[in-house]
């Protein structure tokens, strides 16, 4: 019997092995749950549409959308246009990259006609140019899907940026341009196709 009884004290100090229980969510945070899904749900229903303008910012949709580029009243920004069209090569500089792409700052082409300005936007140039005595030989896409105001606004941009200080150019030089430049299907060749243009 005595020595029984150590064990019995021994098997009192053990911890019940542990097990598994089906502990179902307490009813208080079932009830909360339930509500607030019905709530949200007649929320909805008696709620005004979304596009109502009152959410937000208090602008409609039209007054989002703005005026199309270059339509009566809409502003177009030829800085922006620079930032995604022509800073990779050109740089935000305007210095471009040395014997890569040619400067836009400084540039004799830049200040130059309008009507070369136009013409190497519609219809981009390939081949051997030379810009601030450098030559370059590379290839400027055209820019032909853009509509004449954002051209004039991003040639305006140019011209007036950096140590460049030349007039805008008006949206009716691209406008003539393009349409005297319609057969055209390739790029000039290079800066003697450009002189060769104002002759």
């Amino acid at each position: 019997m005595s020595q029984d009884k150590p064990l019995e004290d021994a098997q009192r100090r053990e911890s019940e092995d542990p097990e598994e229980a089906v502990r179902p969510m307490p009813v208080v945070v079932l009830l909360i749950a339930v509500v607030m899904a019905l709530w949200g749900v007649v929320y909805i229903l008696y709620s005004e549409p979304l596009d109502n303008s009152r959410f937000g910012d208090q602008r409609t949709l039209a007054e989002l959308s703005g005026p199309a580029p270059g339509a009566a009243g809409g502003k177009v920004d030829g800085a922006a246009i620079f930032a995604a069209q022509c800073v990779a090569c050109h740089q935000a500089t305007g210095k471009g990259l040395p014997g890569v792409f040619p400067p836009l700052d400084g540039s004799e082409w830049v200040h130059g006609e309008p009507r070369i300005v136009a013409n190497i936007l519609l219809h981009g140039i390939t081949g051997e140019i030379e810009v601030e005595g450098q030559k370059f030989n590379g290839q400027m896409p055209a820019f032909q899907q853009l509509s004449d105001a954002e051209l004039a606004a991003v040639a305006s941009h140019i011209r007036s940026s950096w140590s460049n200080k030349s007039e805008p150019i008006e949206a009716s030089v691209f406008e003539a341009e393009r349409k005297a430049g319609a057969s055209r299907t390739t790029p000039f060749e290079g800066g003697a196709a450009l002189k060769a243009l104002m002759k």
